[in-house]
Parts: structure tokens; sequence; C-alpha cells
């Protein structure tokens, strides 16, 4: 009799430890699960900010001089000014076009340089190596205008660089003659992109341009 109490009473104690065992299990895999989904979840939605960002990648694309333009030597070129304020507005990345063979120091000669080579539909060299457009959705190109139009040598760059697909918005800086013609340019370098519409600052309003910059930026989305 004494031995069938006792193991009455060892099932007994089995039993209990194995639901007591089967409820800690099932807790852990709840939390388990949970703490999963929440990890996937905040993934998901990482991507998707990520993904619906309107104008995706952007790199902004300039030449800027600081010598050879009118009034003399300047610190930083105006076109790069208006290039870092538009970097400030939108965190996109910066390449900076960079003649082989540098233009002349003086306005008069770099000004008579930059006619012969639109003239002579010239495509002079740019120092170092292009960068990759590929990874890029909206790209940036700014200019002084230079009889016109971009310098020959944004050509030269454009002609480098396949944009189809992608959205392009001009910007220039000038002494009166607004984006010349640079939008039509783009549009006929890459028919199959969106050119948006750009902005042209006068010269000597560079360094005071941010809010208008902003302004502008603000329309297209950013």
């Amino acid at each position: 009799m004494r031995k069938r109490i006792i193991a009455f009473i060892s099932a007994i104690v089995v039993i209990l430890v194995a639901i007591v065992g089967y409820n800690v299990y099932n807790r852990q895999a709840s939390s388990e699960s949970t703490t999963a989904n929440k990890q996937v979840t905040k993934q998901v939605t990482k991507k998707s900010t990520t993904t619906n960002k309107k104008n995706g990648k952007t790199l902004i694309v300039y030449f800027s001089r600081t010598d050879g333009v009118s009034g003399g030597h300047l610190k930083v070129g105006h076109t790069k000014v208006v290039a870092d304020f538009i970097q400030k507005h939108t965190g996109a990345d910066e390449y900076e076009i960079q003649a082989a063979k540098p233009y002349p120091k003086s306005y008069q000669a770099t000004a008579d340089q930059a006619q012969k080579e639109q003239q002579d539909n010239a495509r002079p060299k740019i120092k170092g190596t292009l960068p990759d457009v590929s990874k890029y959705d909206t790209v940036f190109i700014g200019a002084p205008v230079w009889w016109g139009e971009y310098p020959m040598i944004v050509r030269t760059f454009m002609d480098a660089t396949n944009l189809d697909g992608k959205t392009v918005i001009p910007f220039t800086t000038h002494m009166g003659s607004g984006l010349g013609n640079t939008q039509e340019q783009l549009k006929e370098q890459y028919p199959k992109s969106k050119v948006r519409d750009g902005l042209g600052v006068e010269g000597t309003d560079a360094n005071n341009s941010q809010k208008t910059v902003d302004n502008w930026l603000n329309k297209l989305g950013y």
C-alpha cells in the first residue's frame, strides 16, 4: 500500500513539473515571437521609408571658378556657394568638375577661351575620375553661364554620363542671363530624363541666396 501511495505522489509530481515546464516554454516562445515581429516590423518600416523618398539618392555636380570672374579673385566661387546651399538643404553628395588644364586667371582671357571652345564645340578634359552616376536618382548640374549656355567642360561631363531615366535639374550663376539655354541643353542631351525647373542666381547675389535656394528646393519637393 505504501509503495502505491509513493508511486501515486511521484506521478503527480512528474505531471506538475511537466505542466510548469510547458507554461514556461510557451511564455518564452511567445516573448521571442513578439520580439522577432517587432524587429521585422522595424526593418520593413525603415526600408519603406527609404524607398518612398520622393527624389531618391541625389548628386550635385558643379563647375565653379574663383579666378577669371568679373570683379576679380573670389575666396569661394559663386556656383560653389549655391551648390553648397543645395547640399545643406538636401543632404546630397557633391562632385566638382575641375579642368585638367586650368583656365586663365584673368576675366577677359577666360571669356575669350570660353567663346573659342564653344565655337569649336570643344570638350575640355576633366581632372580626375568622374562619379558613378548609376546609383543616383536625381542629379543637379550647376555652372556659371558662359556665352548663354553651360561651359563646354560641363558638356564633357554630360557626354560622358548617361542620365536617361533620372531627374536632372539645372542651376546657374550669371550676370543677367538667368539659366541661359541650360535647361534646353539638358533636355536635348537626355531625352529620356525628367528635366525639372532650374534656378539662376546672379553671381553677386550668390552669398545671400540661401533663402532663394531653399524656396526653390521646397517647390521641387525637398
